[in-house]
């Protein structure tokens, strides 16, 4: 099988082991900070890839994706403030643990189902991925443009607060996509006369920019919070206290299971993510559970449900990316990046093209798997506590800088260094407003394949737009994303009234 050469090419390979075994270490510190997200450590990143091999520029970024994910459960436990959004779910019953001096076995237990989540969820992703690619080879551009279309109004509807604000991001990260030289005619459309657009908005300073500053911006404006761990005594009674039983893991095995396939099933569809498959999870298995009422209370059950999810989303999440270019995740907007940046084009056809590259890229996020669960496994309370010590005056102006760095170095251009700085702002305010930054950014790199497939299923139809609705699976899609934003509106509708009638 691909895998097995894939697994036998990075085994072989001193310097990409070495990349994902530092992969697997930034992810967790990054995504152990409070406010800062594996996104924002990829963005920052990516300019580093440009003197990279293309697997080890891809296998490192998405090894940090996959470490940030689980590093977010380590604020979650020890501190009580979730290091990405995902961890909020395993907060529940986290610090309560560790309030009781059990932090030990609630990390144990969460980086534990971490791995065995995000295995089963890469496993299903080898095994499926690649008849998802056959079948998306005999799709024509109007099915991929019903495709996208369905992306764009799940991406927009679906994630945050807001249906009509998620669709008012969604479609600006589409007018952002359109600047520039027009691909059929070479027209400039919106470029203000500036010859620095004429090649369109970069994607790493916009990424930088929205990611990274908008974040910093809002950390900044907020009221600081003084984050400590609950202290816990070093002695014979401690170590008892955290000693993970087979008995202990036992009960909570079934709700890791159910809950990494929860997690893989999220993970394939385009923008759900990582925090929906956590709270998904956590509610199935509170409503499975025998002891429902100790949840929320400190139950190890209620760490290893969300945690699984939580990474299980990683690998599955990839399928849409590299089978319909259509990235299921803000990190696999970033990795399209990536991947253009070294002259690959992904969608069906990267499996006749580059199937080696795929297949050892699995096989690194295998080897990156194993490597954050040992480094967390005997690491991850000394890694908090070394987060404790860094002093947020110190860390943001570091960040802030190695951002303006990181976007200058992209293209050695000061004029990204300003689009950079105009999208922090826009990120902070979209942040401020609660609109959605990660549906702007997919968008973004969404709209070119679109309008691509577009322009193409016009030229091939004499019945202009009604190509769309004479073909099955093109309609369907249409459908698909139609019936998506009614019934997340009607979600909305429903969660706004409940709660006016029990304020009343």
């Amino acid at each position: 099988m691909d895998i097995f050469a894939g697994i036998a090419t990075v085994a072989t390979s001193p310097a990409l082991l070495f990349w994902i075994v530092a992969a697997a270490l930034i992810g967790m510190v990054v995504g152990a900070v409070p406010g800062l997200t594996a996104a924002a450590a990829i963005a920052m990143l990516l300019p580093v890839t440009y003197y990279m091999d293309p697997l080890s520029a891809l296998a490192f970024l998405y090894v940090i994706g996959k470490s940030g994910r689980y590093g977010g459960s380590v604020a979650a436990i020890l501190f009580n403030t979730p290091g990405t959004a995902a961890s909020a779910a395993t907060q529940l019953d986290g610090y309560p643990l560790s309030q009781r001096g059990m932090s030990g076995k609630a990390m144990k237990i969460a980086t534990i189902s971490s791995v065995i989540g995000d295995f089963i969820g890469d496993l299903l992703l080898i095994v499926f991925v690649g008849y998802i690619a056959r079948i998306a080879l005999t799709m024509g551009p109007p099915e991929l443009f019903a495709v996208y279309f369905a992306a764009f109004v799940v991406i927009g509807s679906v994630i945050g607060k807001s249906v009509t604000r998620g669709l008012a991001s969604a479609a600006l990260g589409i007018v952002l996509a359109t600047v520039g030289l027009d691909p059929i005619t070479s027209q400039d459309r919106m470029t203000l006369g500036l010859f620095d657009l004429s090649g369109g908005v970069s994607l790493v300073p916009l990424m930088i920019g929205i990611f990274v500053l908008g974040e910093v911006f809002t950390q900044l404006e907020s009221k600081p919070r003084k984050i400590e761990a609950f202290p816990e005594k070093h002695d014979a009674a401690a170590e008892t206290r955290n000693h993970l039983s087979w008995r202990e893991f036992r009960r909570c095995l079934p709700h890791i299971v159910r809950s990494s396939f929860i997690g893989a099933f999220i993970g394939m569809l385009p923008g759900l993510g990582s925090a929906i498959a956590s709270f998904v999870a956590y509610g199935e298995g509170k409503r499975r559970a025998s002891n429902p009422e100790e949840w929320g209370r400190g139950a190890l059950e209620g760490v290893a449900a969300p945690e699984a999810a939580n990474n299980a989303v990683s690998g599955p999440s990839m399928a849409p990316l590299l089978t319909l270019g259509i990235p299921g995740s803000t990190i696999g907007a970033i990795l399209i990046g990536v991947f253009l940046i070294h002259g690959i084009q992904i969608g069906p056809t990267l499996f006749l093209t580059s199937r080696e590259l795929v297949y050892s890229l699995f096989a690194a996020g295998l080897f990156g798997i194993a490597s954050y669960g040992l480094i967390g496994y005997f690491g991850a309370a000394r890694v908090g506590h070394l987060i404790l010590k860094v002093p947020t005056r110190v860390l943001y102006p570091l960040i802030f800088l190695t951002a303006f760095v990181s976007a200058y170095s992209a293209n050695g251009s000061l004029f990204d260094v300003a689009v950079m700085i105009a999208a922090g702002i826009l990120g902070w305010l979209m942040r401020k407003f609660d609109f959605n930054p990660p549906a702007l950014v997919i968008s973004f790199v969404l709209a070119g394949g679109a309008e691509e497939a577009l322009r193409q299923s016009l030229r091939l139809s004499d019945s202009g737009l009604m190509i769309f609705l004479e073909r099955p699976i093109a309609a369907g899609f249409l459908l698909l994303g139609v019936l998506a934003m009614f019934f997340r509106a009607r979600s909305l509708r429903r969660e706004t009234t409940s709660s006016i009638q029990e304020a009343s």
